[in-house]
């Protein structure tokens, strides 16, 4: 039996059966919903393409043959409203299923998507859509949301289309994709063409678009097969807004390539019981969430759930604490196998199925990539050494699944290219056997008194203490040392913030790390920053301490 994703790529392994390489191909028109979603509705027009759950009980079942004839309707519904080929169009849409339906359906049209969070500002809104030139907004009429795109799109030429209940002054998409016709002629598209923005901040300056083109999709087949462990029919959820580019990683593209089924929860509050529940119910396979949600999940009792359909667990965003990891893998019999990665590209490091890491490694490279660590000077450190994670590509080509761009910033991107290879900005170590262990963004390492620390480390020895439910360290600035360790801890229930409970957790740090590593000032705290995909943000608690010193 042969599968989609086999005409696009090839793997090559080594004795033990390791993927050693990846061959692709693709033709210069390669468009994934015409050629992947569609071609599989042609083969098996009934097979499961995505199962959707609301709060609410509502179950909504969508197979590849309804992803076909809805994409079809819906982009000769956006034809109608004069949405065109190399159009912007921006999704705020939450989990609403009608997201894969129009992301599809502007595949389709050659349009660009440009998914967002629907917890963006109405200024977010209006810098994106002129930053983009956006031609429409998309929008879920919950939350304010519509409320934020009408203050937005006013004074622009930016359309306002509402999904769900009707909104006053916007397009009902709902009623324009049931009234379309569900003929539609391919439109011929390049797989050189934009077909992605995604708008990410980073630590510092304005938002800038990430572009992604056609061929972006291909990348993560090795994703869903390698890192998430997918197979044929399998059901996967990864726990993401469709705004962040997580949802491109782990709920659309890759999981379609192999045929498998996306799961959507779509739900407004997180309770760790409820997605406990649906992940039982629904018999999911493969699942795919932050730390903090693993963290949640063990407030629980998980021996009370049947979770014997699930088969692989995996994270990225942020470090995963390695005792949260074991204490799941004692509970589940299954272990958390970390990936590293940027909206930029696709899944450069991780630990595949069938096999496992050393405690703390995100993993090896992806063969996708050449990957390396360099100093300052652009020199490969030695083995155990920090390095800035970096890739250098092979032959000189630029690889699949790095973006193309940052939308009208040119000199960006080339700084990010200084060189000749592609700069993450972040650092780790890598051992004699090829595993990174990540120590953080270059602005995230603490240095103190001469000495270089990672603050994942020193997170990971706090989240061991029992009173410790969540935090973040961080660099605070000092007189004499420049900066000393500060921990910024949310405590977990039945513990309350003391003079002694500081005093205990910074003995059990010096218990555990070399003694310059302790943290030396500790904030008890409600909440941390998080940025808009839901990352620990660390440098809004280095501005806030800057500001409040």
């Amino acid at each position: 039996m042969s599968f989609i994703y086999e005409r696009y790529y090839k793997e090559i392994t080594d004795a033990s059966g390791c993927v050693t390489g990846i061959e692709t191909s693709y033709d210069k028109n390669f468009n994934f919903a015409y050629d992947v979603v569609d071609e599989i509705a042609k083969e098996s027009p009934n097979k499961t393409a995505l199962v959707h759950r609301s709060t609410e009980g509502n179950r909504t079942v969508l197979t590849f043959g309804d992803l076909k004839r809805m994409s079809d309707k819906a982009a000769n519904a956006l034809i109608s409203l004069g949405i065109k080929k190399g159009d912007p169009v921006m999704l705020l849409l939450k989990r609403r299923y009608e997201y894969w339906i129009l992301i599809l359906a502007l595949h389709k049209l050659g349009a660009v998507a440009v998914p967002t969070s629907h917890m963006v500002s109405s200024e977010d809104i209006r810098e994106r859509i002129m930053a983009a030139g956006v031609k429409a907004v998309m929008c879920v009429n919950s939350d304010s949301i519509c409320d934020r795109v009408r203050d937005a799109v006013k004074d622009t030429t930016a359309m306002q289309l509402v999904v769900g209940d009707r909104y006053p002054g916007a397009a009902d998409l709902n009623k324009l994709i049931e009234e379309a016709s569900d003929d539609l002629e391919r439109i011929e598209t390049r797989v050189t063409d934009d077909m992605l923005y995604y708008f990410t901040s980073g630590t510092n300056g304005s938002p800038k678009a990430v572009i992604h083109d056609y061929s972006y999709p291909i990348a993560h087949i090795y994703t869903a097969k390698n890192w998430h462990g997918m197979c044929d029919c399998d059901l996967h959820l990864t726990v993401a807004d469709s705004g962040w580019a997580k949802s491109a990683w782990g709920k659309l593209y890759g999981q379609w390539f192999m045929g498998a089924a996306i799961l959507v929860y779509d739900y407004e509050n997180f309770y760790a019981a409820d997605m406990l529940h649906l992940l039982e119910e629904e018999k999911v396979n493969t699942f795919c969430a932050p730390p903090t949600i693993y963290k949640y999940f063990l407030l629980e009792n998980l021996g009370s759930y049947d979770l014997s359909s699930l088969k692989y667990a995996s994270t990225a965003g942020e470090p995963m604490p390695q005792d949260v990891s074991s204490r799941f893998a004692e509970c589940t019999g299954i272990a958390i196998r970390e990936g590293f990665g940027q909206t930029e590209t696709a899944l450069q490091i991780c630990v595949p199925v069938g096999s496992s890491a050393p405690s703390g490694s995100i993993g090896k490279s992806s063969p996708l990539y050449n990957m390396d660590l360099i100093d300052e000077n652009g020199n490969s450190v030695p083995l155990g050494e920090e390095g800035e994670i970096v890739i250098v590509p092979r032959g000189g080509e630029i690889p699949l699944g790095v973006f193309k761009g940052y939308l009208g910033l040119p000199d960006l991107y080339n700084e990010v290219w200084e060189g000749g290879v592609y700069h993450t900005r972040d650092k780790a170590v890598r051992d004699k056997d090829g595993y990174f262990f990540f120590l953080g963004r270059n602005d995230d390492v603490i240095k103190s008194s001469g000495y270089r620390i990672g603050p994942s480390e020193v997170e990971d020895i706090l989240m061991m203490h029992p009173s410790v439910f969540e935090c973040a360290v961080t660099g605070y600035p000092s007189g004499n040392r420049g900066e000393i360790v500060k921990a910024s801890i949310i405590l977990n229930e039945g513990y309350e913030a003391s003079t002694k409970l500081k005093t205990q957790l910074q003995d059990f740090v010096k218990e555990r790390a070399a003694i310059y590593k302790y943290p030396r000032r500790i904030e008890f705290v409600k909440e941390l920053p998080r940025t808009g995909n839901g990352k620990i943000c660390r440098a809004a608690i280095r501005k806030a301490d800057l500001k409040n010193r």
